[in-house]
C-alpha cells in the first residue's frame, strides 16, 4: 500500500493587537490622504474612506469614532512626521544662516509634497470645535514649536515674537505650496521666494 503524504499547511502569521491595529489606522489614514489628493475633501466621505482602506465603516469607526476622528489623525500624523523629520537632522556646530537653510529646505520638503495637500484642505475645510480646528492648530503650532526651539533657541527673545516668526514662515510655505497646486510653477520659480524667507529669518533671528 501505497503511504499518503501530507503536507502541514503553511503556518499564519499571527500578529499581535496592537500590531493589528497600528495596520488598521495606518491604512485608514493612507486612505483619506489619497482621497483628497485624488478627488478632494468632499469626495472624500465616510464610504470613499472605508473603500479605500479595504475595512468596513464600523472597524473605521471602532479605531476613530468616525470621519473627524479620521481627518485629525491624519493632521496630527502629518504635524508628527514633519517633527520627525527636521528633528532626525544634525545640527550642532552649525552657524544661523546654515540652521536656516537646513530648517527652510527640509520643512519645504513637506510643504511641497503631496501629503501637505490633503493637510492643508483638512485645516481648511474642517468645521471649529474644541476637538476639531482649534485641536489641529494646537497640534501644528506644538510641533513647530519643538523642532524651532531645537534650531533656533529663544534665549532673550520675547514668546510673541517667535510666534510671530513661526506664523511668518507657515504662511510663506503654505502659500507657495497652494501656489504649485494651483499653477504648478517649476522648481527654479520656487527658489526666489524660498531664498527671500532665509534671508528674513536669518535678519530676524540674528
Amino acid at each position: 500500500m501505497t503511504s499518503r503524504i501530507r503536507l502541514a499547511p503553511p503556518a499564519r502569521e499571527r500578529r499581535s493587537h496592537a500590531e493589528r491595529t497600528a495596520r488598521t489606522r495606518a491604512a485608514v489614514m493612507a486612505a483619506v490622504v489619497e482621497s483628497i489628493a485624488e478627488v478632494g475633501f468632499q469626495r472624500t466621505t465616510a464610504a470613499e474612506i472605508a473603500r479605500r482602506a479595504g475595512v468596513s465603516w464600523g472597524a473605521v469607526q471602532h479605531h476613530f469614532g468616525g470621519k473627524d476622528g479620521c481627518l485629525v489623525a491624519v493632521l496630527e500624523d502629518s504635524f508628527n512626521q514633519f517633527a520627525e523629520r527636521l528633528s532626525a537632522e544634525e545640527i550642532g556646530g552649525l552657524g544661523l544662516e546654515e540652521r536656516v537653510r537646513v530648517f527652510v529646505e527640509r520643512a519645504w520638503e513637506h510643504f511641497g509634497g503631496a501629503r501637505w495637500r490633503s493637510t492643508f484642505e483638512i485645516l481648511m475645510n474642517y468645521p471649529g470645535s474644541d476637538t476639531g480646528e482649534g485641536r489641529a492648530w494646537r497640534s501644528m503650532l506644538a510641533a513647530w514649536n519643538e523642532v524651532w526651539e531645537r534650531f533656533f533657541p529663544a534665549g532673550q527673545r520675547a514668546r510673541r515674537e517667535v510666534v510671530s516668526l513661526q506664523l511668518f514662515t507657515i504662511s510663506v510655505l503654505s502659500g507657495l505650496a497652494s501656489a504649485r497646486m494651483l499653477g504648478d510653477p517649476t522648481a527654479r520659480l520656487l527658489d526666489g521666494p524660498l531664498a527671500l524667507l532665509q534671508e528674513t529669518l536669518v535678519a530676524k533671528l540674528r
